[in-house]
């Protein structure tokens, strides 16, 4: 602590324009502050006589006085933010969280369902008017403000500080049932390390008397209760399903996958334990690695017979589709849930950025990455998925009925085990699912992460290892339920309602927060300070109007006309509905929970706990060469 500029003591030790240092701290003179910064182009003076207010960079104004207000003028020594190593490392870190396994699942199955090539223009408008925005948006606010999803607000909006801890219920909730799929990818890599893939024969000890190969050499004939040696290999072997009765008889746990969980949580710990100076190694291989496996897919699954009715049945455009809402409801949903703005990851990420750093330019580049990887692997399935009808002599329809995970480890793995050299494709293919699930896992609990220790620096900033194993460990006991024999039905329930409706309120709020409390000249100001330019119309327009009513659209679709789940022959009865908007709300109500205690805990009148509250409260550290100044 210092004694307040005010006092006596200050004016008489500091000449005229010159600077002073007392007790560390580098207290400017205010008409050499202003116009250092001036210069600096940090610090706007207003157009006005320079005794009026003059314009910080955050819009706050200073009375330009020998009496600076709230510490105005002060340039303080402050230890410099970790950021990372290099720019290919936050731009890898972006694209490997925001391709994932729902790029090679999801996509592709939404696309054919909803018109096939017809499906790309609600998508592309969708993505240029809603998910790019909103991507770019939270870039530009975490690189600005260089905190986590909690302790932001306070430089935004004090009274939406609840979408912070909103974010962390929400990844914790995905960390719990995502993490299981990736474990489901490993017991099936595993098993691949054999000369004949176990999921290939009738003639193991999982086996029924449905179960048919059609694809050996002996005639078989395909009835409607015939079952696949695939199907029965997840369902029986890998899940175990039929252990279970459903939700309400989830039955014991599988010791197989809780291994084989213990082993992903442990690498996900040692590559996020150190910060992003290690993460960022990591994800050169995770984020990187993908790509080479779907390229050979790719052309391997091109010069399999059949391969064109997969492509023609992908991409054959049915326009009437386009007049349905039901496919801009897809469309919007999965260009938002593919980019993955409301995780706070990308404020998380984006923190770490140099403060100059184009932020503008990273958002298309990653955005364009990931909405073209999701095309691609589009070709990569259902190559594949033609081969299938081909050698089935079957529609390609009949084979690609399958959804989510089960397109994959059914589908996808039959088709594999009956190819040329199916062991080295299996390895390659599971490893890649692994690799796409690592990184957006790494992405996820570094959101929480970052979070936590922004908001909590006193009591973990020097304790990151400790709390990520906490995390790592409160996240796996948290997943024992989805490893369960019944534990398939419980990861469909989360993925469906834990998600889905919570994140698409947060990022509404998020975005109302932003371009209408804190403003959108504000913050264009701010994008302007960083990159050098300010944000066009066209980016104005979308973070005030057009992406807030996107989300508002898709929010509104999922709750006038909720999912009816099923998986496998179960059917979720009604109360399972009702658990699902619980396991929602309880995220949601972090939001309302925190304005009625901000409200409650500020002094003053109703109106003045108002203004304050949406009042942003601390300062943004502006970076000046080596020194950082406060902004407000």
């Amino acid at each position: 602590e210092t004694e307040p500029l005010t006092s006596k003591k200050d004016v008489s030790d500091c000449n005229e324009g010159e600077d002073c240092k007392e007790n560390g701290l580098l207290v400017r003179n205010p008409k050499s502050a202003l116009r250092l910064v001036e210069d600096g182009n940090k610090v706007h003076p207003s157009q006005g006589d320079k005794g009026e207010a003059a314009q910080i960079s955050n819009g706050y104004s200073a009375v330009q006085s020998s009496v600076p207000c709230n510490g105005m003028g002060e340039l303080m020594e402050l230890e410099d933010r970790e950021t990372w190593s290099k720019k290919i490392d936050f731009l890898l870190s972006v694209i490997g969280y925001a391709v994932d396994l729902g790029n090679v699942w999801r996509f592709p199955y939404i696309c054919y369902q909803n018109g096939g090539g017809a499906f790309l223009i609600p998508y592309t408008i969708m993505a240029i008017f809603g998910g790019i925005p909103l991507f770019y948006m939270e870039l530009a606010l975490g690189q600005y403000h260089r905190n986590g999803c909690i302790s932001i607000w306070r430089k935004i909006c004090p009274i939406f500080k609840g979408i912070g801890f909103a974010i962390c219920v929400i990844d914790l909730y995905v960390a719990s049932y995502y993490n299981t799929i990736m474990a489901w990818a490993f017991y099936y890599l595993v098993s691949s390390f054999t000369a004949e893939l176990p999921w290939t024969k009738c003639t193991n000890a999982w086996n029924t008397g449905n179960c048919t190969n059609y694809f050996s050499k002996d005639n078989v004939s395909w009835s409607q209760h015939s079952i696949s040696p695939a199907e029965e290999f997840y369902t029986r072997q890998v899940l175990q399903v039929h252990r279970s009765n459903g939700l309400d008889d989830l039955g014991g746990i599988s010791w197989q996958l809780t291994l084989c969980l213990l082993l992903i949580f442990t690498i996900v710990y040692f590559s996020i334990w150190k910060g992003v100076k290690t993460s960022g190694k990591v994800v050169w291989v995770t984020a990187t690695f993908p790509y080479i496996i779907l390229f050979i897919l790719l052309v391997r699954g091109a010069t399999l017979p059949g391969a064109w009715r997969g492509v023609l049945y992908y991409l054959k455009p049915d326009w009437q589709k386009l007049l349905a809402t039901e496919v801009w409801v897809d469309a919007a949903a999965q260009i938002f849930f593919s980019l993955g703005p409301g995780f706070g990851v990308l404020l998380a990420y984006a923190s770490y950025n140099k403060f100059h750093n184009n932020c503008y330019q990273d958002a298309l580049v990653t955005s364009t990455v990931n909405c073209v990887t999701s095309f691609v692997s589009g070709f990569v399935i259902f190559t594949v998925l033609g081969y299938m009808a081909e050698m089935r002599n079957e529609d390609v329809s009949e084979v690609a009925k399958d959804t989510g995970p089960s397109l994959l480890f059914i589908t996808y793995a039959e088709a594999i085990a009956n190819m040329p050299a199916s062991t080295f494709f299996a390895i390659i293919f599971f490893l890649m699912l692994l690799t796409l699930g690592l990184d957006s896992t790494f992405a996820g609990l570094e959101g929480v992460i970052t979070g936590v220790l922004d908001e909590f620096p006193h009591v973990w900033s020097k304790r990151r290892e400790l709390f990520v194993l906490g995390l790592t460990i409160v996240c796996f006991l948290g997943s024992l339920a989805t490893l369960t024999f019944g534990g398939a039905y419980v990861v469909k329930l989360f993925e469906e309602y834990a998600t889905g409706p919570a994140v698409l309120t947060v990022v509404f709020l998020e975005a109302v927060a932003v371009a209408w409390f804190y403003g959108i000249t504000q913050f264009c100001n701010d994008v302007k300070e960083m990159v050098g330019f300010t944000p066009g119309w066209y980016w104005r327009v979308c973070w005030v109007a057009i992406s807030p009513i996107f989300l508002l659209f898709v929010t509104s679709s999922f709750l006038s006309n909720p999912p009816e789940l099923r998986l496998f022959d179960y059917n979720y009865p009604y109360w399972t509905t009702v658990v699902g908007y619980c396991i929602g709300t309880s995220s949601i109500i972090c939001i309302p929970i925190y304005m009625v205690y901000r409200l409650i805990i500020t002094p003053g009148t109703l109106k003045e706990r108002i203004l304050k509250s949406i009042t942003p409260e601390t300062a943004t550290e502006i970076p000046f060469g080596d020194i950082r100044m406060n902004a407000v």
